[in-house]
């Protein structure tokens, strides 16, 4: 999520406190608010249901790792929204008859064939072919007290009361409206904030987790597009790297323009240090990822079908468990690549177009969604 195009369009809403909250041990799964039956002629017209055969590289896919991820959706509390929901005792069935850990691949892709069917999703003009892009946790150096070099604060949500939502970014930290949890440089502050999450490595050498708590509901604007639209042009172009680099090379210009974006995410301190998606769970690498929660119900195994940065081809099992305020559409998905320098050699450049699947739990009868 760090090229420009992604600092132009992309800032998370991730798992707020209250979802976090909800986080329980073993398959609690609330229920929808009604059901149509058991007639499949109401399934969305964008699933088109279709055989494993039809699914591109299923059966070369290491399915065991996505079922590590699966399980926990069977530990978070499921929030019933969106067009493509599941039914809640199918789903609650799934979870209670889980292969062991200690399962085979094949006895493991045989459980998610005999539980789940298939459907390729199309979107709304028809086609099948849709946008993936990445994002990562990153690691950045920070304080606990302000230094020159920890300049901005990490905050978490107030707790006396004032109100954040719709004050803009350069109010909140100037009136330190919150609860100042440690000190960054303010470049890297602002990539930590449109990643949603990220590990601080402290001065004495400590790891902290922070994880997306609140937002301030202000419109998000591209640090890279004010810095074109001064006519700068970063050493190496308009890359998240370069633009980074130079905003930290020049201070005041780095202030006016992540001050320029006025939207604002609180954070709050995770033990264990696992990254949280809006599910509520730990997020698990490269089998995680983000999907448009206005269309689908968090926690469904989704397979993915498109290309990595370096044009290898990446077709997986994944299952949902995030979204993000541009992550809109019946086929479009953002891959959690996981923490640090490694995954964003990845996530950075991951823009590219392919196909999509949900597995929903058989027999699948669609449940409209609430009123």
């Amino acid at each position: 999520m760090i090229q420009v195009s992604k600092l132009v369009k992309k800032s998370y809403g991730w798992a707020t406190a209250g979802l976090l909250a909800m986080l329980v041990a073993g398959c609690d799964l609330s229920s929808p608010s009604y059901t149509s039956g058991s007639d499949n002629s109401v399934v969305p017209s964008n699933l088109h249901r279709v055989s494993y055969a039809q699914i591109p590289g299923w059966t070369d896919d290491d399915v065991r790792y996505a079922l590590q991820a699966f399980r926990n959706t069977c530990k978070a509390k499921i929030q019933y929204t969106g067009r493509v929901i599941p039914d809640r005792a199918l789903l609650e069935e799934k979870c209670r008859n889980l292969p062991s850990a200690s399962a085979d691949v094949a006895t493991v892709r045989a459980w998610f064939e005999s539980h789940f069917q298939p459907y390729q999703i199309y979107n709304d003009e028809g086609g099948t072919r849709g946008t993936y892009t990445g994002y990562y946790s990153p690691v950045i150096p920070a304080c606990r007290t302000k230094t020159a070099q920890c300049n901005e604060p990490l905050m978490g949500v107030p707790t006396d009361g004032r109100n954040y939502k719709g004050v803009p970014k350069k109010d909140i930290v100037e009136k330190q409206i919150g609860r100042v949890l440690y000190w960054a440089n303010i470049v890297d502050v602002q990539n930590i904030q449109i990643q949603g999450s990220g590990m601080l490595k402290l001065e004495d050498g400590s790891q902290v987790k922070l994880n997306f708590a609140a937002v301030n509901d202000m419109p998000f604007k591209s640090v890279g597009e004010q810095v074109r639209a001064k006519g700068i042009r970063p050493e190496g172009g308009y890359s998240a790297d370069a633009v980074w680099s130079h905003l930290k090379k020049n201070p005041a210009l780095a202030k006016e323009v992540i001050y320029g974006n006025p939207r604002y995410v609180y954070f709050y301190e995770s033990v264990p240090p696992d990254v949280i998606g809006k599910l509520g769970t730990p997020l698990s690498k490269i089998r995680s990822i983000a999907m448009d929660d206005s269309i689908y119900t968090l926690g469904l195994p989704v397979y993915v079908s498109t290309n990595l940065s370096d044009g290898r081809r990446f077709r997986r099992l994944m299952i949902a468990q995030d979204t993000g305020s541009a992550i809109r559409g019946w086929i479009r998905a953002d891959i959690f690549f996981g923490k640090g320098d490694e995954a964003y050699k990845f996530a950075h450049g991951q823009h590219a177009q392919g196909e999509m699947f949900i597995l929903m739990p058989k027999e699948y009868s669609y449940v409209k969604p609430g009123k």
